[in-house]
């Protein structure tokens, strides 16, 4: 089960980030004396759940260590319109140069997050677990993917080094479903899992018969899920895909399959509506 575990690649993600923004040097906040220290405040002008905390406290960090960053919330804290997220106090130069994209992890992440939760809370009372998919914004995946576990949600694959996925494609190359689930079995590592999609129900009749053990349902409707689910009787974990949002994934999800895998929630990101407001500077 996903825990909040934080990605091993926080502050080389940062470092990225600040590269491309600040470049040579913020021009603008050289105008700034630099003896000026500032405070701030980060202010959520909508519900969500919070995320990012440690890339926006990494942010300022690499700017200025001498910024201080104190949170009223934690990652996966469902926080409340005007609520207060963080005080910030430091140079001016290092609040001004680092906001930017402190606010963009943050706003990011959080807004992941909250869209994670949203599935999750649609499919409640249900034993469906959601699932992110790969469809993440490049160079942000292991962020956005953390951001899923704040939400509720859970991991799929990372990549395409930590699991098996055989598609359609891979079947068509490999010459049928027998074929790429037999080498499959002969080439994956052990411990890694290996996950076959199938579009129709006699292909789930023939892969079930082929020995696999998980399956993903592709574009199925809500009654070809029910008819997948009686077919397979527990023999294996099923996944649903494709055509599913929260206008229907109750709906999906009362069909019994065990998991229902959401691109939307870390492709189709909506960044919160953050604010950083300076409050006092001397």
């Amino acid at each position: 089960m996903s825990t909040l575990k934080l990605p091993d690649d926080v502050s080389e993600t940062v470092r990225r980030a600040l590269a491309e923004d600040v470049g040579s040097g913020d021009l603008t906040a050289a105008l700034i004396p630099a003896d000026t220290r500032a405070q701030a405040q980060v202010i959520t002008r909508e519900d969500a759940v919070l995320c990012g905390t440690a890339w926006f406290d990494e942010v300022f960090r690499r700017v200025d260590d001498r910024i201080h960053v104190v949170w009223q919330a934690k990652d996966g804290d469902a926080i409340r319109a005007s609520q207060m997220l963080c005080h910030i106090t430091g140079p001016a130069r290092g609040l001004l140069t680092g906001e930017r994209a402190a606010l963009n992890f943050l706003q990011l992440l959080s807004g992941t997050a909250t869209r994670a939760r949203q599935y999750v809370d649609a499919v409640r009372g249900t034993k469906t677990i959601i699932l992110d998919t790969r469809k993440t914004i490049p160079g942000l995946r292991r962020a956005q993917k953390y951001a899923v576990t704040c939400g509720g949600g859970q991991n799929h694959r990372m990549g395409l080094y930590d699991a098996i996925l055989i598609k359609e494609n891979h079947i068509a190359a490999a010459g049928s479903i027998p074929a790429a689930l037999g080498a499959a079995r002969n080439s994956a590592p052990k411990g890694i899992g290996v996950e076959i999609e199938v579009e129709n129900i006699g292909q789930l009749r023939e892969t079930l018969a082929a020995g696999a053990d998980r399956l993903l349902l592709d574009n199925f409707s809500v009654e070809e899920l029910k008819a997948a689910v009686a077919e397979t009787r527990g023999r294996a974990k099923l996944e649903a895909s494709g055509g599913i949002d929260l206008s229907n994934i109750h709906a999906f999800a009362e069909t019994g399959v065990d998991f229902i895998s959401i691109g939307d929630i870390t492709k189709n990101v909506r960044a919160l509506d953050l604010s950083m407001r300076f409050v006092h500077s001397s």
